[in-house]
């Protein structure tokens, strides 16, 4: 991990025996959970096992069944400045008229939820945004004309033009080609690494990232297992969590999860929401 943490820093992000439920379904419970300044955290887990339903919580958009969450000591709100987002993979309708550098303006002078304020404009800094994730030649086309791929590498630009302290990663990945996919991971790491920054990573591919994580939180069957990339993926640990024989296999420098449930690593999003 990356940065100084001093021992009287609150965690960047902090769940007190947390528990996240819709009817009678419980996604996870009695969660506790810290993240410090500068960690990179992996969520993993079967789709509707609540991954993308945790950084909703973060964000202030779903409140706990039971238990706490606090964000920089505080708790948590939704709209908090603190917190950088990257959505999972949603394309923009084709008439958008927004610019690729008006939508990264939004994450450094304007409201997450709203528009941007209105006033001088570091045009500079948004367009090294861009070039950071290898976009800037797309600074002035308008989003709804992009590639899926090309609209998340502006998003990324969107989360990380802002030096926050704490960035939720909803899949990130998705849509990026290989090349793609290491240009962004880099540029997350480097902004944890530069500017201390906690990052909470969702995703269904543990390998692009492996060699920048911290520690894994993997959520399967509403149980839940933390510790650090050895310790979580292993085959007795994942075969207790699914109740079924999983076997994990590493081959070279990838790890293969193999005879988890089919509906462990979709690409999509099927979380419960009320």
């Amino acid at each position: 991990m990356t940065g100084i943490v001093t021992r009287d820093e609150p965690p960047v992000l902090e769940f007190e025996g947390a528990t996240l439920g819709y009817g009678t379904r419980t996604l996870w419970s009695q969660l506790d959970l810290t993240v410090r300044r500068g960690e990179f955290l992996a969520v993993l887990g079967a789709n509707g096992s609540g991954k993308t339903s945790l950084l909703r919580t973060v964000l202030g958009l779903q409140p706990l069944t039971a238990g706490s969450l606090f964000v920089g000591g505080r708790p948590v709100h939704r709209g908090d400045p603190a917190i950088g987002y990257i959505p999972q993979q949603r394309r923009f309708d084709p008439l958008t008229p927004l610019r690729a550098r008006d939508l990264v303006r939004q994450g450094l002078d304007g409201h997450r939820w709203g528009c941007a304020r209105p006033g001088r404009v570091d045009w500079g800094r948004i367009v090294g945004a861009l070039d950071d994730v290898d976009a800037g030649h797309l600074a002035d086309v308008p989003v709804g004309l992009l590639s899926g791929g090309e609209q998340q590498r502006a998003r990324v630009a969107q989360a990380l033009v802002a030096h926050r302290d704490l960035l939720l990663c909803d899949e990130p990945l998705l849509s990026l080609d290989l090349a793609g996919q290491a240009t962004v991971t880099e540029r997350i790491d480097r902004a944890r690494r530069e500017h201390g920054t906690a990052v909470v990573f969702v995703t269904h591919e543990i390998n692009p990232v492996l060699d920048h994580v911290d520690r894994v939180l993997y959520l399967a069957g509403g149980r839940f297992r933390i510790g650090a990339v050895d310790e979580v993926l292993d085959s007795a640990i994942l075969s207790d969590l699914y109740g079924a024989p999983v076997e994990v296999l590493r081959v070279r420098d990838r790890i293969l999860v193999v005879g988890a449930p089919e509906h462990a690593h979709h690409t999509h999003d099927d979380e419960v929401h009320p």
